[in-house]
């Protein structure tokens, strides 16, 4: 039976997957009229898995062989080209034994002796001219080498170009996370590798693999009711693009999480309160994939792009500020497209919990004292509480967080999610240049399954005049999306001239142009 897959490349006869056909429906038409092209996407959005099927629909129409093979094992280091063409060649003859390919089809056996810097394009024009069909190959994992070893791998590519059908492939495809005009040397160079008005790859068509659309979320995953009966409501479904935005990686553990993990019965719908729990799994086994994304948390260029979009301040723009946003894109963490912001509800509690998991480690207080009598969080209870926890260590761990813009923010959500670990949900929205973090809180309470709501708005006064008359019709606006007729409003006070936190604390409750009643803290 097939099952969905979140390690390594898709197969079709054991996993769930989408036609590659639909997820780049040009690139049939690129490789008859013999193009040369680039592909790219974040980590973990299906890129070996697409080339992978595109090679074998490539090869069902019986006019090409298409081979897709790693460029990973070729990079020894940036300087060593002879070492990065011999570990290619050999990946290339590995990965067409691996297919199959009929002796015909195969690389000549030896490559023909070169020197170095020739070697691969000799070996692709004795491949070219040996194979009788023309040849199709698809780079994956490119941007693995960089340096001289990528400048030479481009330049023999750009100098068979002019040779493509019986003397060299006749379309290539090279494929990573970033744009090839993008590329950056691995010892750290802020120079990019520029393939030149010379290389095939000059104003190329270039494919930005996209995430799943909802409805393809939605085909994937009728797969598996096809083959089980088991049900997904369209709410489950819902839920799942808005937890994902389609993110194939995330899309594809959370389905596992619910069909494998979770062991609900075949015959039982899956809802949204069984996606929760999913999610909230998914999030807790802290896989391999979400903690890589969370170590780039560190790295100056995320933070300068991250920081804000939590903080809802503007960037610091610089010479380098688009080339940051272009990296962090590439690395999957934010929208492909404007507004910046996260990339996904995932993403955004995963990063959330990550740069505040330290200050929640050392919160005192025992979420279990501040249930009332009816299962209910004391909210009220809970805001006194993080007062003096603010007093107490507040701005000194909002220091400590390695982003100081958004460092308030990062210790209330730390706080609150203290509050209602394993019991309740915490949906965050954070927007670049909002000024304010939104903050949504749900908790099941009771034997009926009842939920609490409650609302938050971060707001952070770090010049010019009091906040608090722009703030209060912002959360009003977001208490009436969820038919609220309370909520807390937080203002942080970071101006340089501000008096000593113990001075200018206070909690009073005032009433919103809507006519909500706000429990304004001023911290």
């Amino acid at each position: 039976m097939r099952y969905f897959n979140t390690r390594g490349e898709c197969d079709k006869s054991r996993h769930y997957t989408l036609p590659a056909a639909a997820r780049m429906p040009d690139a049939r038409r690129l490789i008859e009229r013999q193009e040369y092209f680039v592909i790219h996407a974040p980590r973990q959005t299906g890129k070996s898995t697409t080339l992978a099927a595109l090679a074998e629909e490539t090869m069902a129409a019986g006019t090409h062989v298409a081979l897709c093979f790693s460029c990973e094992s070729g990079e020894p280091g940036p300087d060593d080209i002879e070492t990065t063409e011999l570990r290619i060649l050999d990946e290339i003859r590995a990965a067409a034994t691996g297919r199959g390919f009929p002796e015909q089809w195969l690389p000549p056996d030896p490559w023909p002796e070169a020197v170095s810097g020739r070697r691969i394009i000799n070996g692709l024009q004795a491949w070219a001219m040996k194979c009788p069909l023309p040849l199709v190959l698809f780079f994956d994992e490119i941007d693995s080498l960089a340096g001289d070893a990528l400048n030479s791998v481009l330049c023999q590519i750009r100098n068979g170009f002019s040779r493509r059908g019986r003397a060299f492939p006749v379309s290539i495809a090279l494929c990573g996370m970033r744009h090839l005009r993008d590329y950056k040397i691995a010892s750290g160079s802020t120079e990019p590798v520029r393939s030149g008005r010379g290389s095939p790859f000059y104003n190329a068509v270039t494919y930005r693999l996209a995430d799943f659309t909802e409805p393809e979320v939605a085909a994937l995953y009728a797969q598996h009711t096809a083959e089980t009966g088991r049900v997904f409501t369209p709410e489950a479904m819902a839920l799942v693009y808005d937890c994902t935005k389609g993110q194939p990686w995330l899309v594809n553990a959370l389905a596992a999480e619910l069909t494998d993990k979770m062991r609900i019965p075949v015959s039982v719908p899956v809802t949204p309160e069984h996606v929760e729990i999913a999610r909230e799994q998914l999030i807790a086994g802290r896989p391999v994939h979400m903690d890589s994304l969370a170590a780039r948390l560190a790295e100056p260029r995320v933070r300068s792009v991250i920081e804000p979009v939590i903080a809802g301040t503007f960037p610091r723009f610089g010479d380098a500020y688009d080339d940051d946003v272009s990296y962090v894109r590439d690395l999957g963490l934010i929208a492909p497209d404007a507004p910046l912001r996260i990339a996904n509800d995932l993403y955004a509690e995963v990063i959330a919990r990550s740069l505040g998991s330290r200050v929640q480690d050392s919160i005192p207080v025992d979420p279990y004292s501040l249930i009332g009598p009816d299962d209910q969080l004391d909210i009220e209870g809970m805001l006194e509480a993080f007062t003096g926890f603010w007093l107490e260590n507040g701005e000194w761990m909002a220091s400590k967080t390695g982003y100081n813009e958004a460092g308030a923010q990062i210790v209330f959500m730390a706080f609150l999610h203290q509050m209602v670990r394993g019991d309740g949900f915490i949906d965050r929205e954070f927007a670049i240049g909002s000024g304010r973090a939104d903050i949504l809180l749900r908790r099941r309470y009771g034997d009926e399954g009842k939920v609490q709501v409650a609302a938050f708005e971060l707001k952070v006064w770090k010049t010019g005049t009091d906040p608090l008359a722009k703030a209060l019709p912002q959360l009003d606006r977001y208490l009436a999306r969820f038919r609220l007729d309370a909520g807390t409003l937080i203002i942080f006070d970071q101006r340089e001239n501000r008096a000593p936190v113990e001075e200018r604390s206070g909690t009073e409750t005032v009433i919103s142009p809507g006519g909500r009643t706000i429990t304004l803290l001023r911290r």
